[in-house]
């Protein structure tokens, strides 16, 4: 016959204060508060202190300022230049940093969670000190190791500085589609942290290291934070009537034919259509 132990609630109850003195290993109050709902301060520009486009003066080397140049030729005659996200890929670091739409941020010990509603991207910014890895599977967003500062001395955590490596193309830094490399070598290093004067200001400093860059390019986003959020899901392939086919983009009409989308383009290729049964 089976006896219950009066030791059984004891030895659950002191199961359960050692899963919660586990739990409390992550001390919150040594992390920054960014709980929230972050919101994209200024354009969509990848640099917000100028203009969108050629006045951004991304500091290019000679090949990529000539590509940039026919994207921008390209757009003004009707097309999609050098922005690819018009097929609905995500647009992968570092541009992901823009926000188009909201961003939400979760803090745990070994890993910083960056959710973008736009794409539905997710970052991953891995905070517990590994190395990195021998070989990387390339991704829009890349591979991010992260570690906290300290900067005001004051015994909390107010900084979080981030590398990224292992990112994927096609990509640009925005839609007026500055080109990053094609060898995808690029470096994305930021230091992220609230605003000393408002901490409803986020500011992401944001260092761009590329082959098609004659130096490092420094820019710094802001978003705002909205502390009683309201959510919504952003499905970019929804009622997107974009197609990519070879080199063209053409556009599908609300009554379901195939347009053009600049002057002259040629139509595309049929042959597959036109074969004898």
């Amino acid at each position: 016959m089976l006896q219950r132990s009066s030791l059984g609630p004891a030895v659950l109850a002191a199961a359960l204060s050692m899963a919660i003195v586990g739990a409390k290993a992550h001390d919150e109050s040594k992390y920054p508060a960014w709980k929230g709902q972050w919101i994209r301060m200024g354009g969509i520009q990848w640099d917000p202190s100028k203009p969108l486009g050629r006045a951004e003066q991304p500091p290019l080397t000679e090949e990529y300022q000539a590509i940039f140049e026919a994207g921008l030729a390209n757009q003004k005659a009707g097309g999609q230049g050098n922005d690819p996200t018009y097929t609905c890929i995500p647009p992968g670091m570092p541009r992901a940093m823009t926000v188009i739409y909201p961003m939400e941020i979760v803090i745990t010990p070994e890993v910083t969670y960056v959710m973008i509603e736009y794409a539905s991207q997710l970052r991953r910014i891995y905070t517990d000190g590994r190395e990195w890895p021998e070989a990387l599977e390339p991704s829009f967003l890349g591979y991010s190791i992260g570690k906290w500062e300290d900067e005001d001395g004051d015994g909390h955590y107010d900084t979080l500085v981030i590398e990224t490596r292992g990112m994927k193309g096609p990509r640009t830094y925005d839609a007026s589609g500055i080109p990053l490399h094609k060898d995808n070598q690029t470096i994305v290093k930021e230091r992220i942290s609230l605003d000393n004067a408002n901490a409803d200001i986020l500011r992401d400093e944001i260092t761009t290291i590329d082959n098609a860059l004659t130096r490092p390019w420094t820019v710094t986003k802001s978003y705002r934070r909205e502390r009683k959020p309201i959510w919504f899901e952003y499905v970019c392939a929804e009622g997107n009537h974009h197609i990519a086919i070879g080199k063209e983009n053409y556009y599908v009409s609300e009554d379901g034919h195939l347009m053009p989308t600049r002057k002259n383009q040629p139509a595309p290729d049929l042959k597959y259509f036109n074969q004898t049964q």
